[in-house]
């Protein structure tokens, strides 16, 4: 298993316009009264194999933004990063789902989405199903589902998927007990394996089963990085 993070003096920005609106760069110049907010601004980060660490901090402190960026979805203003193996993202509770589709219509994008060729696809989808414990419910449309169902649907395609990198932003904190542990089980055999888990959220306890090591950001920079108890004691002072 291959896989690593380098990011450096990574920034991202957002613009807004006097509504405090959304706009692409492209739109601000044709507008006035723009204001520009820096996500995370001068971050570094090394990664290599077997490793698994926690961002923590404040909401709006820069932990989904910097892992947005890890997973493709935004691209840096400033600096860069590099990242090798095979992404598995669980970004929110919701993402990547459609409402109106079934789990199984959904377990059928997201493995599209995954590259899984279609040859196979019905035993793949038996998986997810069995995996994620729905039941029936994984014939059903997934805006009927709850917070912690969306959470392990979303999280049955990951497994799927075989990661060796897994990005998780909040989601396991949605999971209920039994399903947590499998989450932990899971990060801990990416791990194992060489691979590379990085996990934002505010369930210290939680991220603390599976991460050994922490970064504290702070208005979108890193305020500390080490092993996860002693940044979690300067967050939590």
């Amino acid at each position: 298993m291959s896989a690593s993070v380098r990011a450096e003096a990574v920034g991202i920005r957002f613009l807004f316009d006097r509504h405090q609106r959304f706009v692409t760069p492209a739109i601000a110049r044709l507008r006035k009264g723009v204001t520009e907010v820096w996500g995370v601004r001068g971050v570094d980060l090394a990664l290599e194999p077997g490793r698994a660490i926690a961002l923590i901090g404040p909401s709006g402190a820069g932990k989904t933004t910097l892992l947005r960026t890890i997973a493709g979805v935004l691209d840096p203003d400033e600096g860069r990063i590099a990242v090798e193996g095979r992404i598995g993202a669980l970004l929110s509770v919701e993402a990547a789902l459609t409402p109106a589709l079934t789990g199984r219509e959904n377990g059928n994008l997201l493995t599209a989405l995954a590259g899984f060729p279609r040859r196979g696809t019905d035993g793949i989808l038996e998986e997810i199903k069995r995996r994620s414990g729905l039941g029936p419910a994984f014939e059903r449309p997934v805006g009927s589902y709850s917070q912690g169902m969306y959470a392990r649907l979303g999280l049955a395609a990951v497994q799927q998927a075989e990661p060796t990198v897994l990005l998780l932003d909040e989601v396991h904190e949605a999971l209920d007990h039994e399903y947590r542990l499998v989450l932990e089980e899971f990060a801990g055999a990416i791990v194992g394996r060489g691979g590379i888990v990085v996990a934002a959220g505010q369930d210290h306890e939680l991220l603390a089963r599976f991460c050994h090591e922490a970064i504290l950001f702070e208005n979108g920079s890193v305020r500390l990085a080490g092993p996860f108890e002693d940044v979690r004691r300067v967050s939590d002072a």
